[in-house]
Parts: C-alpha cells; sequence; structure tokens
C-alpha cells in the first residue's frame, strides 16, 4: 500500500513515449548484460541474448555482474525476492541482486525510464504503480520465461494455476507476469465469530444483520483506513459481478460508456451506503493511516469484517490478537437469485513483475524471475508470506500453521472453476483517483450517485485516450 500521493499519468507516458521514439532501429541504444568481460552477450530488448545460453541458463545471463531490482514494498514485503536471489546464487555466485524497496513505483522511476536507465526487473504494484500498459514498448515479452524449465527441471507454464498469465498479456505480448495468487474476500476473527456464535454474511441482507449484532457488542460491521478505501471497489466490484455475471465484469473491463450504472453495481452500492448510513462503517477512516486502521480491526476487534486481499495476515502479523484465528469468506451477493454461487471467488493473479527492456541486465531479470518461480521459491513465500503463489502444489494442507492461508485453499477448492479476477483498476492506474471518492463515500461525504459520477468520469477519461494501450477483457 502507498499514500494518496498524485501521479501524472499523461507526463510519464509522454516521457516513456519520447524515449521509445528516440531509439533507433534494432536497439542500439539497450545496454549489454553487466559482466566482467567485453564478451558479454548484449540485450536488445528483442528476447534472450545469443551467448551464454545452456539448460542452467536459458536466457543467457551474464556470470558475473548485478541485477537490479526494485520490488514494491506492501504487504507481502521485499524478503522473498531476497530468497530467490540467494538460491539464484547457487548457480551463479558471482552474480549479485539489487533488491531495492519501494512504495512509490511510478514517482521513483518515471525519470529512470525516461532516461533509458529503467532497473532490470520491478514488481509494478501498489496505488502508485505505473500501469505497465503505458510502456508497453519498453517492456520485454516474457513468454520465454514461462516456456523455460524451473529449477526443479519442469516447463514453467505446466506448473501455473490456470488462466494466471491472462491478466498480463497485451494482444499477442506476455508484459507481464503476475506472481502472488491472491484472494480476495471479507476477513474475520474465527474465534470471535465461534466465541459469537457468528457466521460470516452470504448476502448484503445478512450483513447488515451482523452489523445489528456487532452494535450490541459496541462493535462497528466495516471500517477503513485513507489509502485503502478502494478495497471496498474491489468488494462491492466481486459482489456485483457475482450478483451480474460475465456481462458486469466485461463492461467494467472493458472501460464501457455507463459501467458503473449496471443494476448490479447499483445495488451493491446502495447496499454499502445502507450500512454507511446506519452507522455500522466505523467513522474517521479518511483520516487513519491504513494499517492502524486495519489494526483497529485485527488488534482491538472494534469491527468485524474487513475487506482485503491474502496478504493481509502477512501485513498484519504484528498487529493481530493472540488467538484472532484469521479466516477469510467470498464477497456477499446481493440476494440468493444470483448469477454465481456463494461460493464464487475473486481471485487473481497480483504483484506484476515486468523486465524493462533497456535496463543494462534484462537476461539477469528474467533470470531472478524464473527462480522465483521455482517451487523452492514458490514454497518459501506460500510459508513465509501465509499466501500462495501462482504456482501450484507449494501450500501443505495445514497451511504452515495458518488459519488464513487454510482459509484460503479451503476457498479455493470450493469455489471449483467459479473463480473470476479483475484488474482494470490497477493496469490504467486508476488507484489514486478513485482513492478520493471512495474516502468521500465511505465518510458518509458524498452518495451513490456521486460516486457513480465519479468513477465513470475517470474510467471515461481512460476509455477516451487513444495513446493508451486497452486490455481487452474476454
Amino acid at each position: 500500500m502507498d499514500d494518496n500521493t498524485s501521479f501524472d499519468r499523461r507526463t510519464f507516458m509522454r516521457g516513456a513515449l519520447a524515449v521509445a521514439a528516440l531509439a533507433p532501429i534494432g536497439g542500439a541504444l539497450a545496454s549489454c548484460a553487466t559482466g566482467g568481460s567485453s564478451s558479454a552477450p548484449t540485450s536488445t530488448g528483442g528476447g534472450t541474448p545469443a551467448g551464454n545460453v545452456s539448460a542452467k541458463n536459458p536466457f543467457g545471463m551474464a556470470k558475473t555482474g548485478t541485477i537490479d531490482a526494485v520490488i514494491f514494498n506492501g504487504g507481502y514485503g521485499i524478503d522473498y525476492v531476497n530468497y530467490a536471489a540467494k538460491v539464484m546464487q547457487k548457480t551463479f555466485p558471482d552474480v549479485t541482486a539489487k533488491i531495492s524497496p519501494s512504495t512509490k513505483i511510478a514517482q521513483e522511476l518515471q525519470p529512470r525510464f525516461v532516461s533509458g536507465n529503467p532497473p532490470d526487473l520491478v514488481d509494478d504494484s501498489g496505488a502508485n504503480k505505473i500501469g505497465y500498459n503505458a510502456i508497453l514498448g519498453q517492456i520485454e515479452d516474457l513468454q520465454e520465461i514461462i516456456e523455460a524449465k524451473n529449477l526443479e527441471g519442469t516447463t514453467i507454464q505446466d506448473t501455473l494455476y490456470p488462466g494466471v498469465l491472462d491478466v498480463g498479456k497485451f494482444g499477442d505480448k506476455l508484459a507481464a507476469i503476475n506472481y502472488a495468487m491472491t484472494v480476495y474476500g471479507i476477513w474475520y476473527s474465527g474465534s470471535l465469530f465461534d466465541q459469537h456464535g457468528w457466521k460470516p454474511p452470504k448476502t448484503w441482507d445478512e450483513a447488515m444483520d451482523l452489523g445489528k449484532q456487532a452494535k450490541k457488542e459496541d462493535k462497528y460491521l466495516f471500517l477503513w483506513g485513507k489509502e485503502a478505501a478502494t478495497y471496498y471497489q474491489k468488494l462491492t466490484v466481486a459482489s456485483a459481478i457475482k450478483q451480474g455475471g460475465d456481462e458486469v465484469r466485461l463492461a467494467l473491463g472493458n472501460l464501457k460508456p455507463k459501467c458503473w450504472s449496471h443494476p448490479a453495481v447499483q445495488g451493491v452500492f446502495k447496499a454499502l451506503e445502507a450500512v454507511i448510513k446506519a452507522g455500522y462503517m466505523k467513522p474517521g477512516g479518511a483520516g487513519t493511516q491504513f494499517t492502524r486502521a486495519q489494526a483497529q480491526w485485527s488488534n482491538a476487534q472494534q469491527a468485524l469484517l474487513y475487506p482485503s486481499g491474502s496478504w493481509i495476515e502477512n501485513e498484519m502479523k504484528d498487529q493481530t490478537k493472540k488467538g484472532f484465528k484469521m479466516m477469510g469468506s467470498p464477497a456477499m451477493t446481493l440476494d440468493t437469485d444470483a448469477a454465481m454461487p456463494a461460493t464464487a471467488l475473486h481471485r487473481e493473479a497480483a504483484e506484476a513483475y515486468i523486465v524493462p527492456s533497456q535496463g543494462k541486465n534484462p537476461a539477469g531479470g528474467k533470470e531472478l524471475l524464473r527462480t522465483m518461480l521455482s517451487k523452492d521459491a514458490a514454497s518459501n513465500f506460500a510459508k513465509t508470506r501465509l499466501a500462495s503463489t501462482i504456482v501450484q502444489g507449494t501450500v501443505p494442507p495445514d497451511g504452515y500453521g495458518s488459519t488464513a492461508l487454510q482459509s484460503q485453499m479451503s476457498m479455493l477448492d470450493a469455489a471449483g472453476k467459479d473463480v473470476f479476477g479483475f484488474q482494470f483498476s490497477d493496469i490504467y492506474g486508476m488507484g489514486t483517483d478513485q482513492l478520493v471518492l471512495w474516502n468521500s463515500f465511505l465518510g458518509g461525504n458524498s452518495s451513490v450517485k456521486e460516486l457513480t459520477s465519479g468513477l465513470q468520469q475517470i474510467t471515461d477519461k481512460v476509455a477516451n485516450d487513444d495513446s493508451i494501450e486497452k486490455h481487452k477483457v474476454t
């Protein structure tokens, strides 16, 4: 997560496009892979360099040098990338990985992309992400990574959950590999619910009833923090998709006119508005830093439910009440006549990794990402981050002792094929503008009509900007 810092996306895109326009045919501006000799293979951004290629080095990375990686320092931290770098060094002991944390990816990397000196690997995530569709011409096609063997000798694409690569594809180009298998839903304390005989709601009416029970115990149903206000957008959109089906998902994902006015979306917005008007939303979130707000839920237990992705347990592990038994449940529907069953689940691959073509060592960026997709590194992520990656078979039945991780896997099993994802806000970098609207709405300072109008204006601005490459959702 990040604070609500504004970012001029148009300026960034103009700068990025200018760099692309200045690059001569054949990619002569692309740097050599960092190495200890002048014979190190060069990368032109067109794929694997010619030298040093082998089964253990499929991208021809120079065997000495540095890999420059900038990683979003959010709920998952950066330790899992450091772990992968150490694994990689077992094969490449003379290659050093410089892993730099960031919470302002776009702001910090904008000048580097414009000057033609980007990192070799970037986790383009967080509220202030670049939105990699803005720089498609400056990032590598990652298809060769998933076609390569992992460290255990299995082709990587055969080890992944179905459909997890789709969101990173633009036309025929795999522009990004989203690493974390994020399960979205409403999170709660299993021990608190057991104590009171409560059950997580399956519909918004049940949520309202639970809000009444919470009030009797001097608790709220929900709360929020200022940087995480759009978590409620994730929740309401998931609810609307479950209620209205694919037509809702396709309209929003493809930035259609009046997509926010779909009856299912409006119904869910009104249901959340009813929660707010009933006083079941803890006030003051717009002035509260998001992890402090989350601690009010996970430690002080001032609210029963919190909408989030599955990073939440790791993010709050030092601020969660002992014996909390964190668990999750899928987003609610408006009623039992919804297009999708109650078990249908919003799950998607997140943490978008890209490899800039003009980095000094793009082959190194690919090799580090290949290592992250090994069973070893993916299992380490699950064990230490308490969440799954896109690599299957890395979470044992006991969830490494985590009730939240057990719950994630149970939700995935129960959902079966009834899973869906949406990333239009992330892909197009809308989050900063949307935060303003959601903080106002959650605080009771704006109406459903005003929220809808504001979200549609943000969507239409992107839809009507011909300089922005569009990701067609099917």
